[in-house]
């Protein structure tokens, strides 16, 4: 039994959006360390293989007071950990996860494809066309309030408020995809994510696909909302200050799982 879903976020960037990708994810790392939880960077190093080239990353994300009630009690105490293997070869990333709860994994992939467009093109992954019918597509809009939890939102990391100073753009009103199909001077790219989920686990099976499947678009949309808010601070960044900024944030989230409070997302309500 496998659950695919088909998930589409526009931006307003398309040559920086590795970068501030890349800044995102080491800032939002950050936000989500703290007392003894958080995420744990084992590698991030250059990879090439069968003629593909990218960065390779494995994560740990020790995450024991973030998810609900039901996935604890299918955990025996502290084997609830989270491994993300990424291959990121830009503007194709995939990503590997696995749930590994007692000996069970729960996996689902990520493949992701960055392209310069609205989000007009059907099936970018080449799925056989029985599988691509029975995909359900769930566009992100970043700048539509009600895709968030009220749990998760920030007046500061809301592309409807925020004005970038650097590059001039937003706020994003409610017409904002409508208005890019007039201009032409203006970037645009579309992540198209496509994620699966494949579980077994009778009696369970279809409560916690749903529930992986609400977490990636949860994901996705505070992820993407944060992106664009904080443009400022990574659109003059290069790949070199990226690749060091990502070498101290390794140390500095070792450093915070030993100590403070558990900070960030909480966790999902069932």
């Amino acid at each position: 039994h496998v659950v695919i879903k088909f998930y589409l976020i526009l931006m307003l960037f398309l040559l920086q959006y590795q970068v501030g990708q890349l800044f995102s994810v080491a800032e939002a790392s950050k936000n989500e360390t703290g007392g003894g939880e958080g995420i744990e960077v084992l590698k991030n190093e250059p990879y090439e293989k069968d003629g593909e080239k990218g960065q390779y990353t494995h994560k740990i994300y020790h995450l024991k007071s973030k998810v609900p009630g039901f996935v604890k009690l299918l955990a025996p105490e502290g084997s609830l950990v989270f491994h993300e293997k990424a291959w990121n070869a830009y503007p194709y990333c995939r990503t590997s996860d696995f749930l590994i709860i007692d000996i069970q994994q729960l996996p689902s992939y990520i493949e992701t494809w960055h392209k310069p467009d609205l989000g007009t093109q059907e099936n970018v992954h080449k799925l056989d066309n029985a599988t691509w019918q029975s995909v359900n597509v769930v566009p992100i809009d970043i700048a539509d309030r009600s895709q968030v939890s009220a749990a998760d939102y920030k007046p500061d990391e809301d592309p409807a408020k925020f004005k970038s100073v650097k590059t001039g753009r937003g706020p994003l009103g409610p017409n904002w995809k409508k208005e890019l199909l007039t201009k032409t001077d203006c970037p645009r790219m579309c992540a198209y994510k496509l994620v699966t989920v494949k579980f077994k686990w009778w009696g369970l099976q279809t409560k916690v696909e749903n529930f992986i499947h609400e977490q990636e678009k949860r994901i996705f949309t505070n992820f993407h909302r944060q992106l664009f808010c904080w443009i400022d601070k990574w659109v003059e960044l290069s790949m070199d200050d990226i690749r060091r900024m990502e070498a101290e944030t390794q140390k500095e989230l070792d450093e915070m799982r030993k100590k403070g409070s558990v900070r960030g997302t909480k966790a999902a309500e069932e």
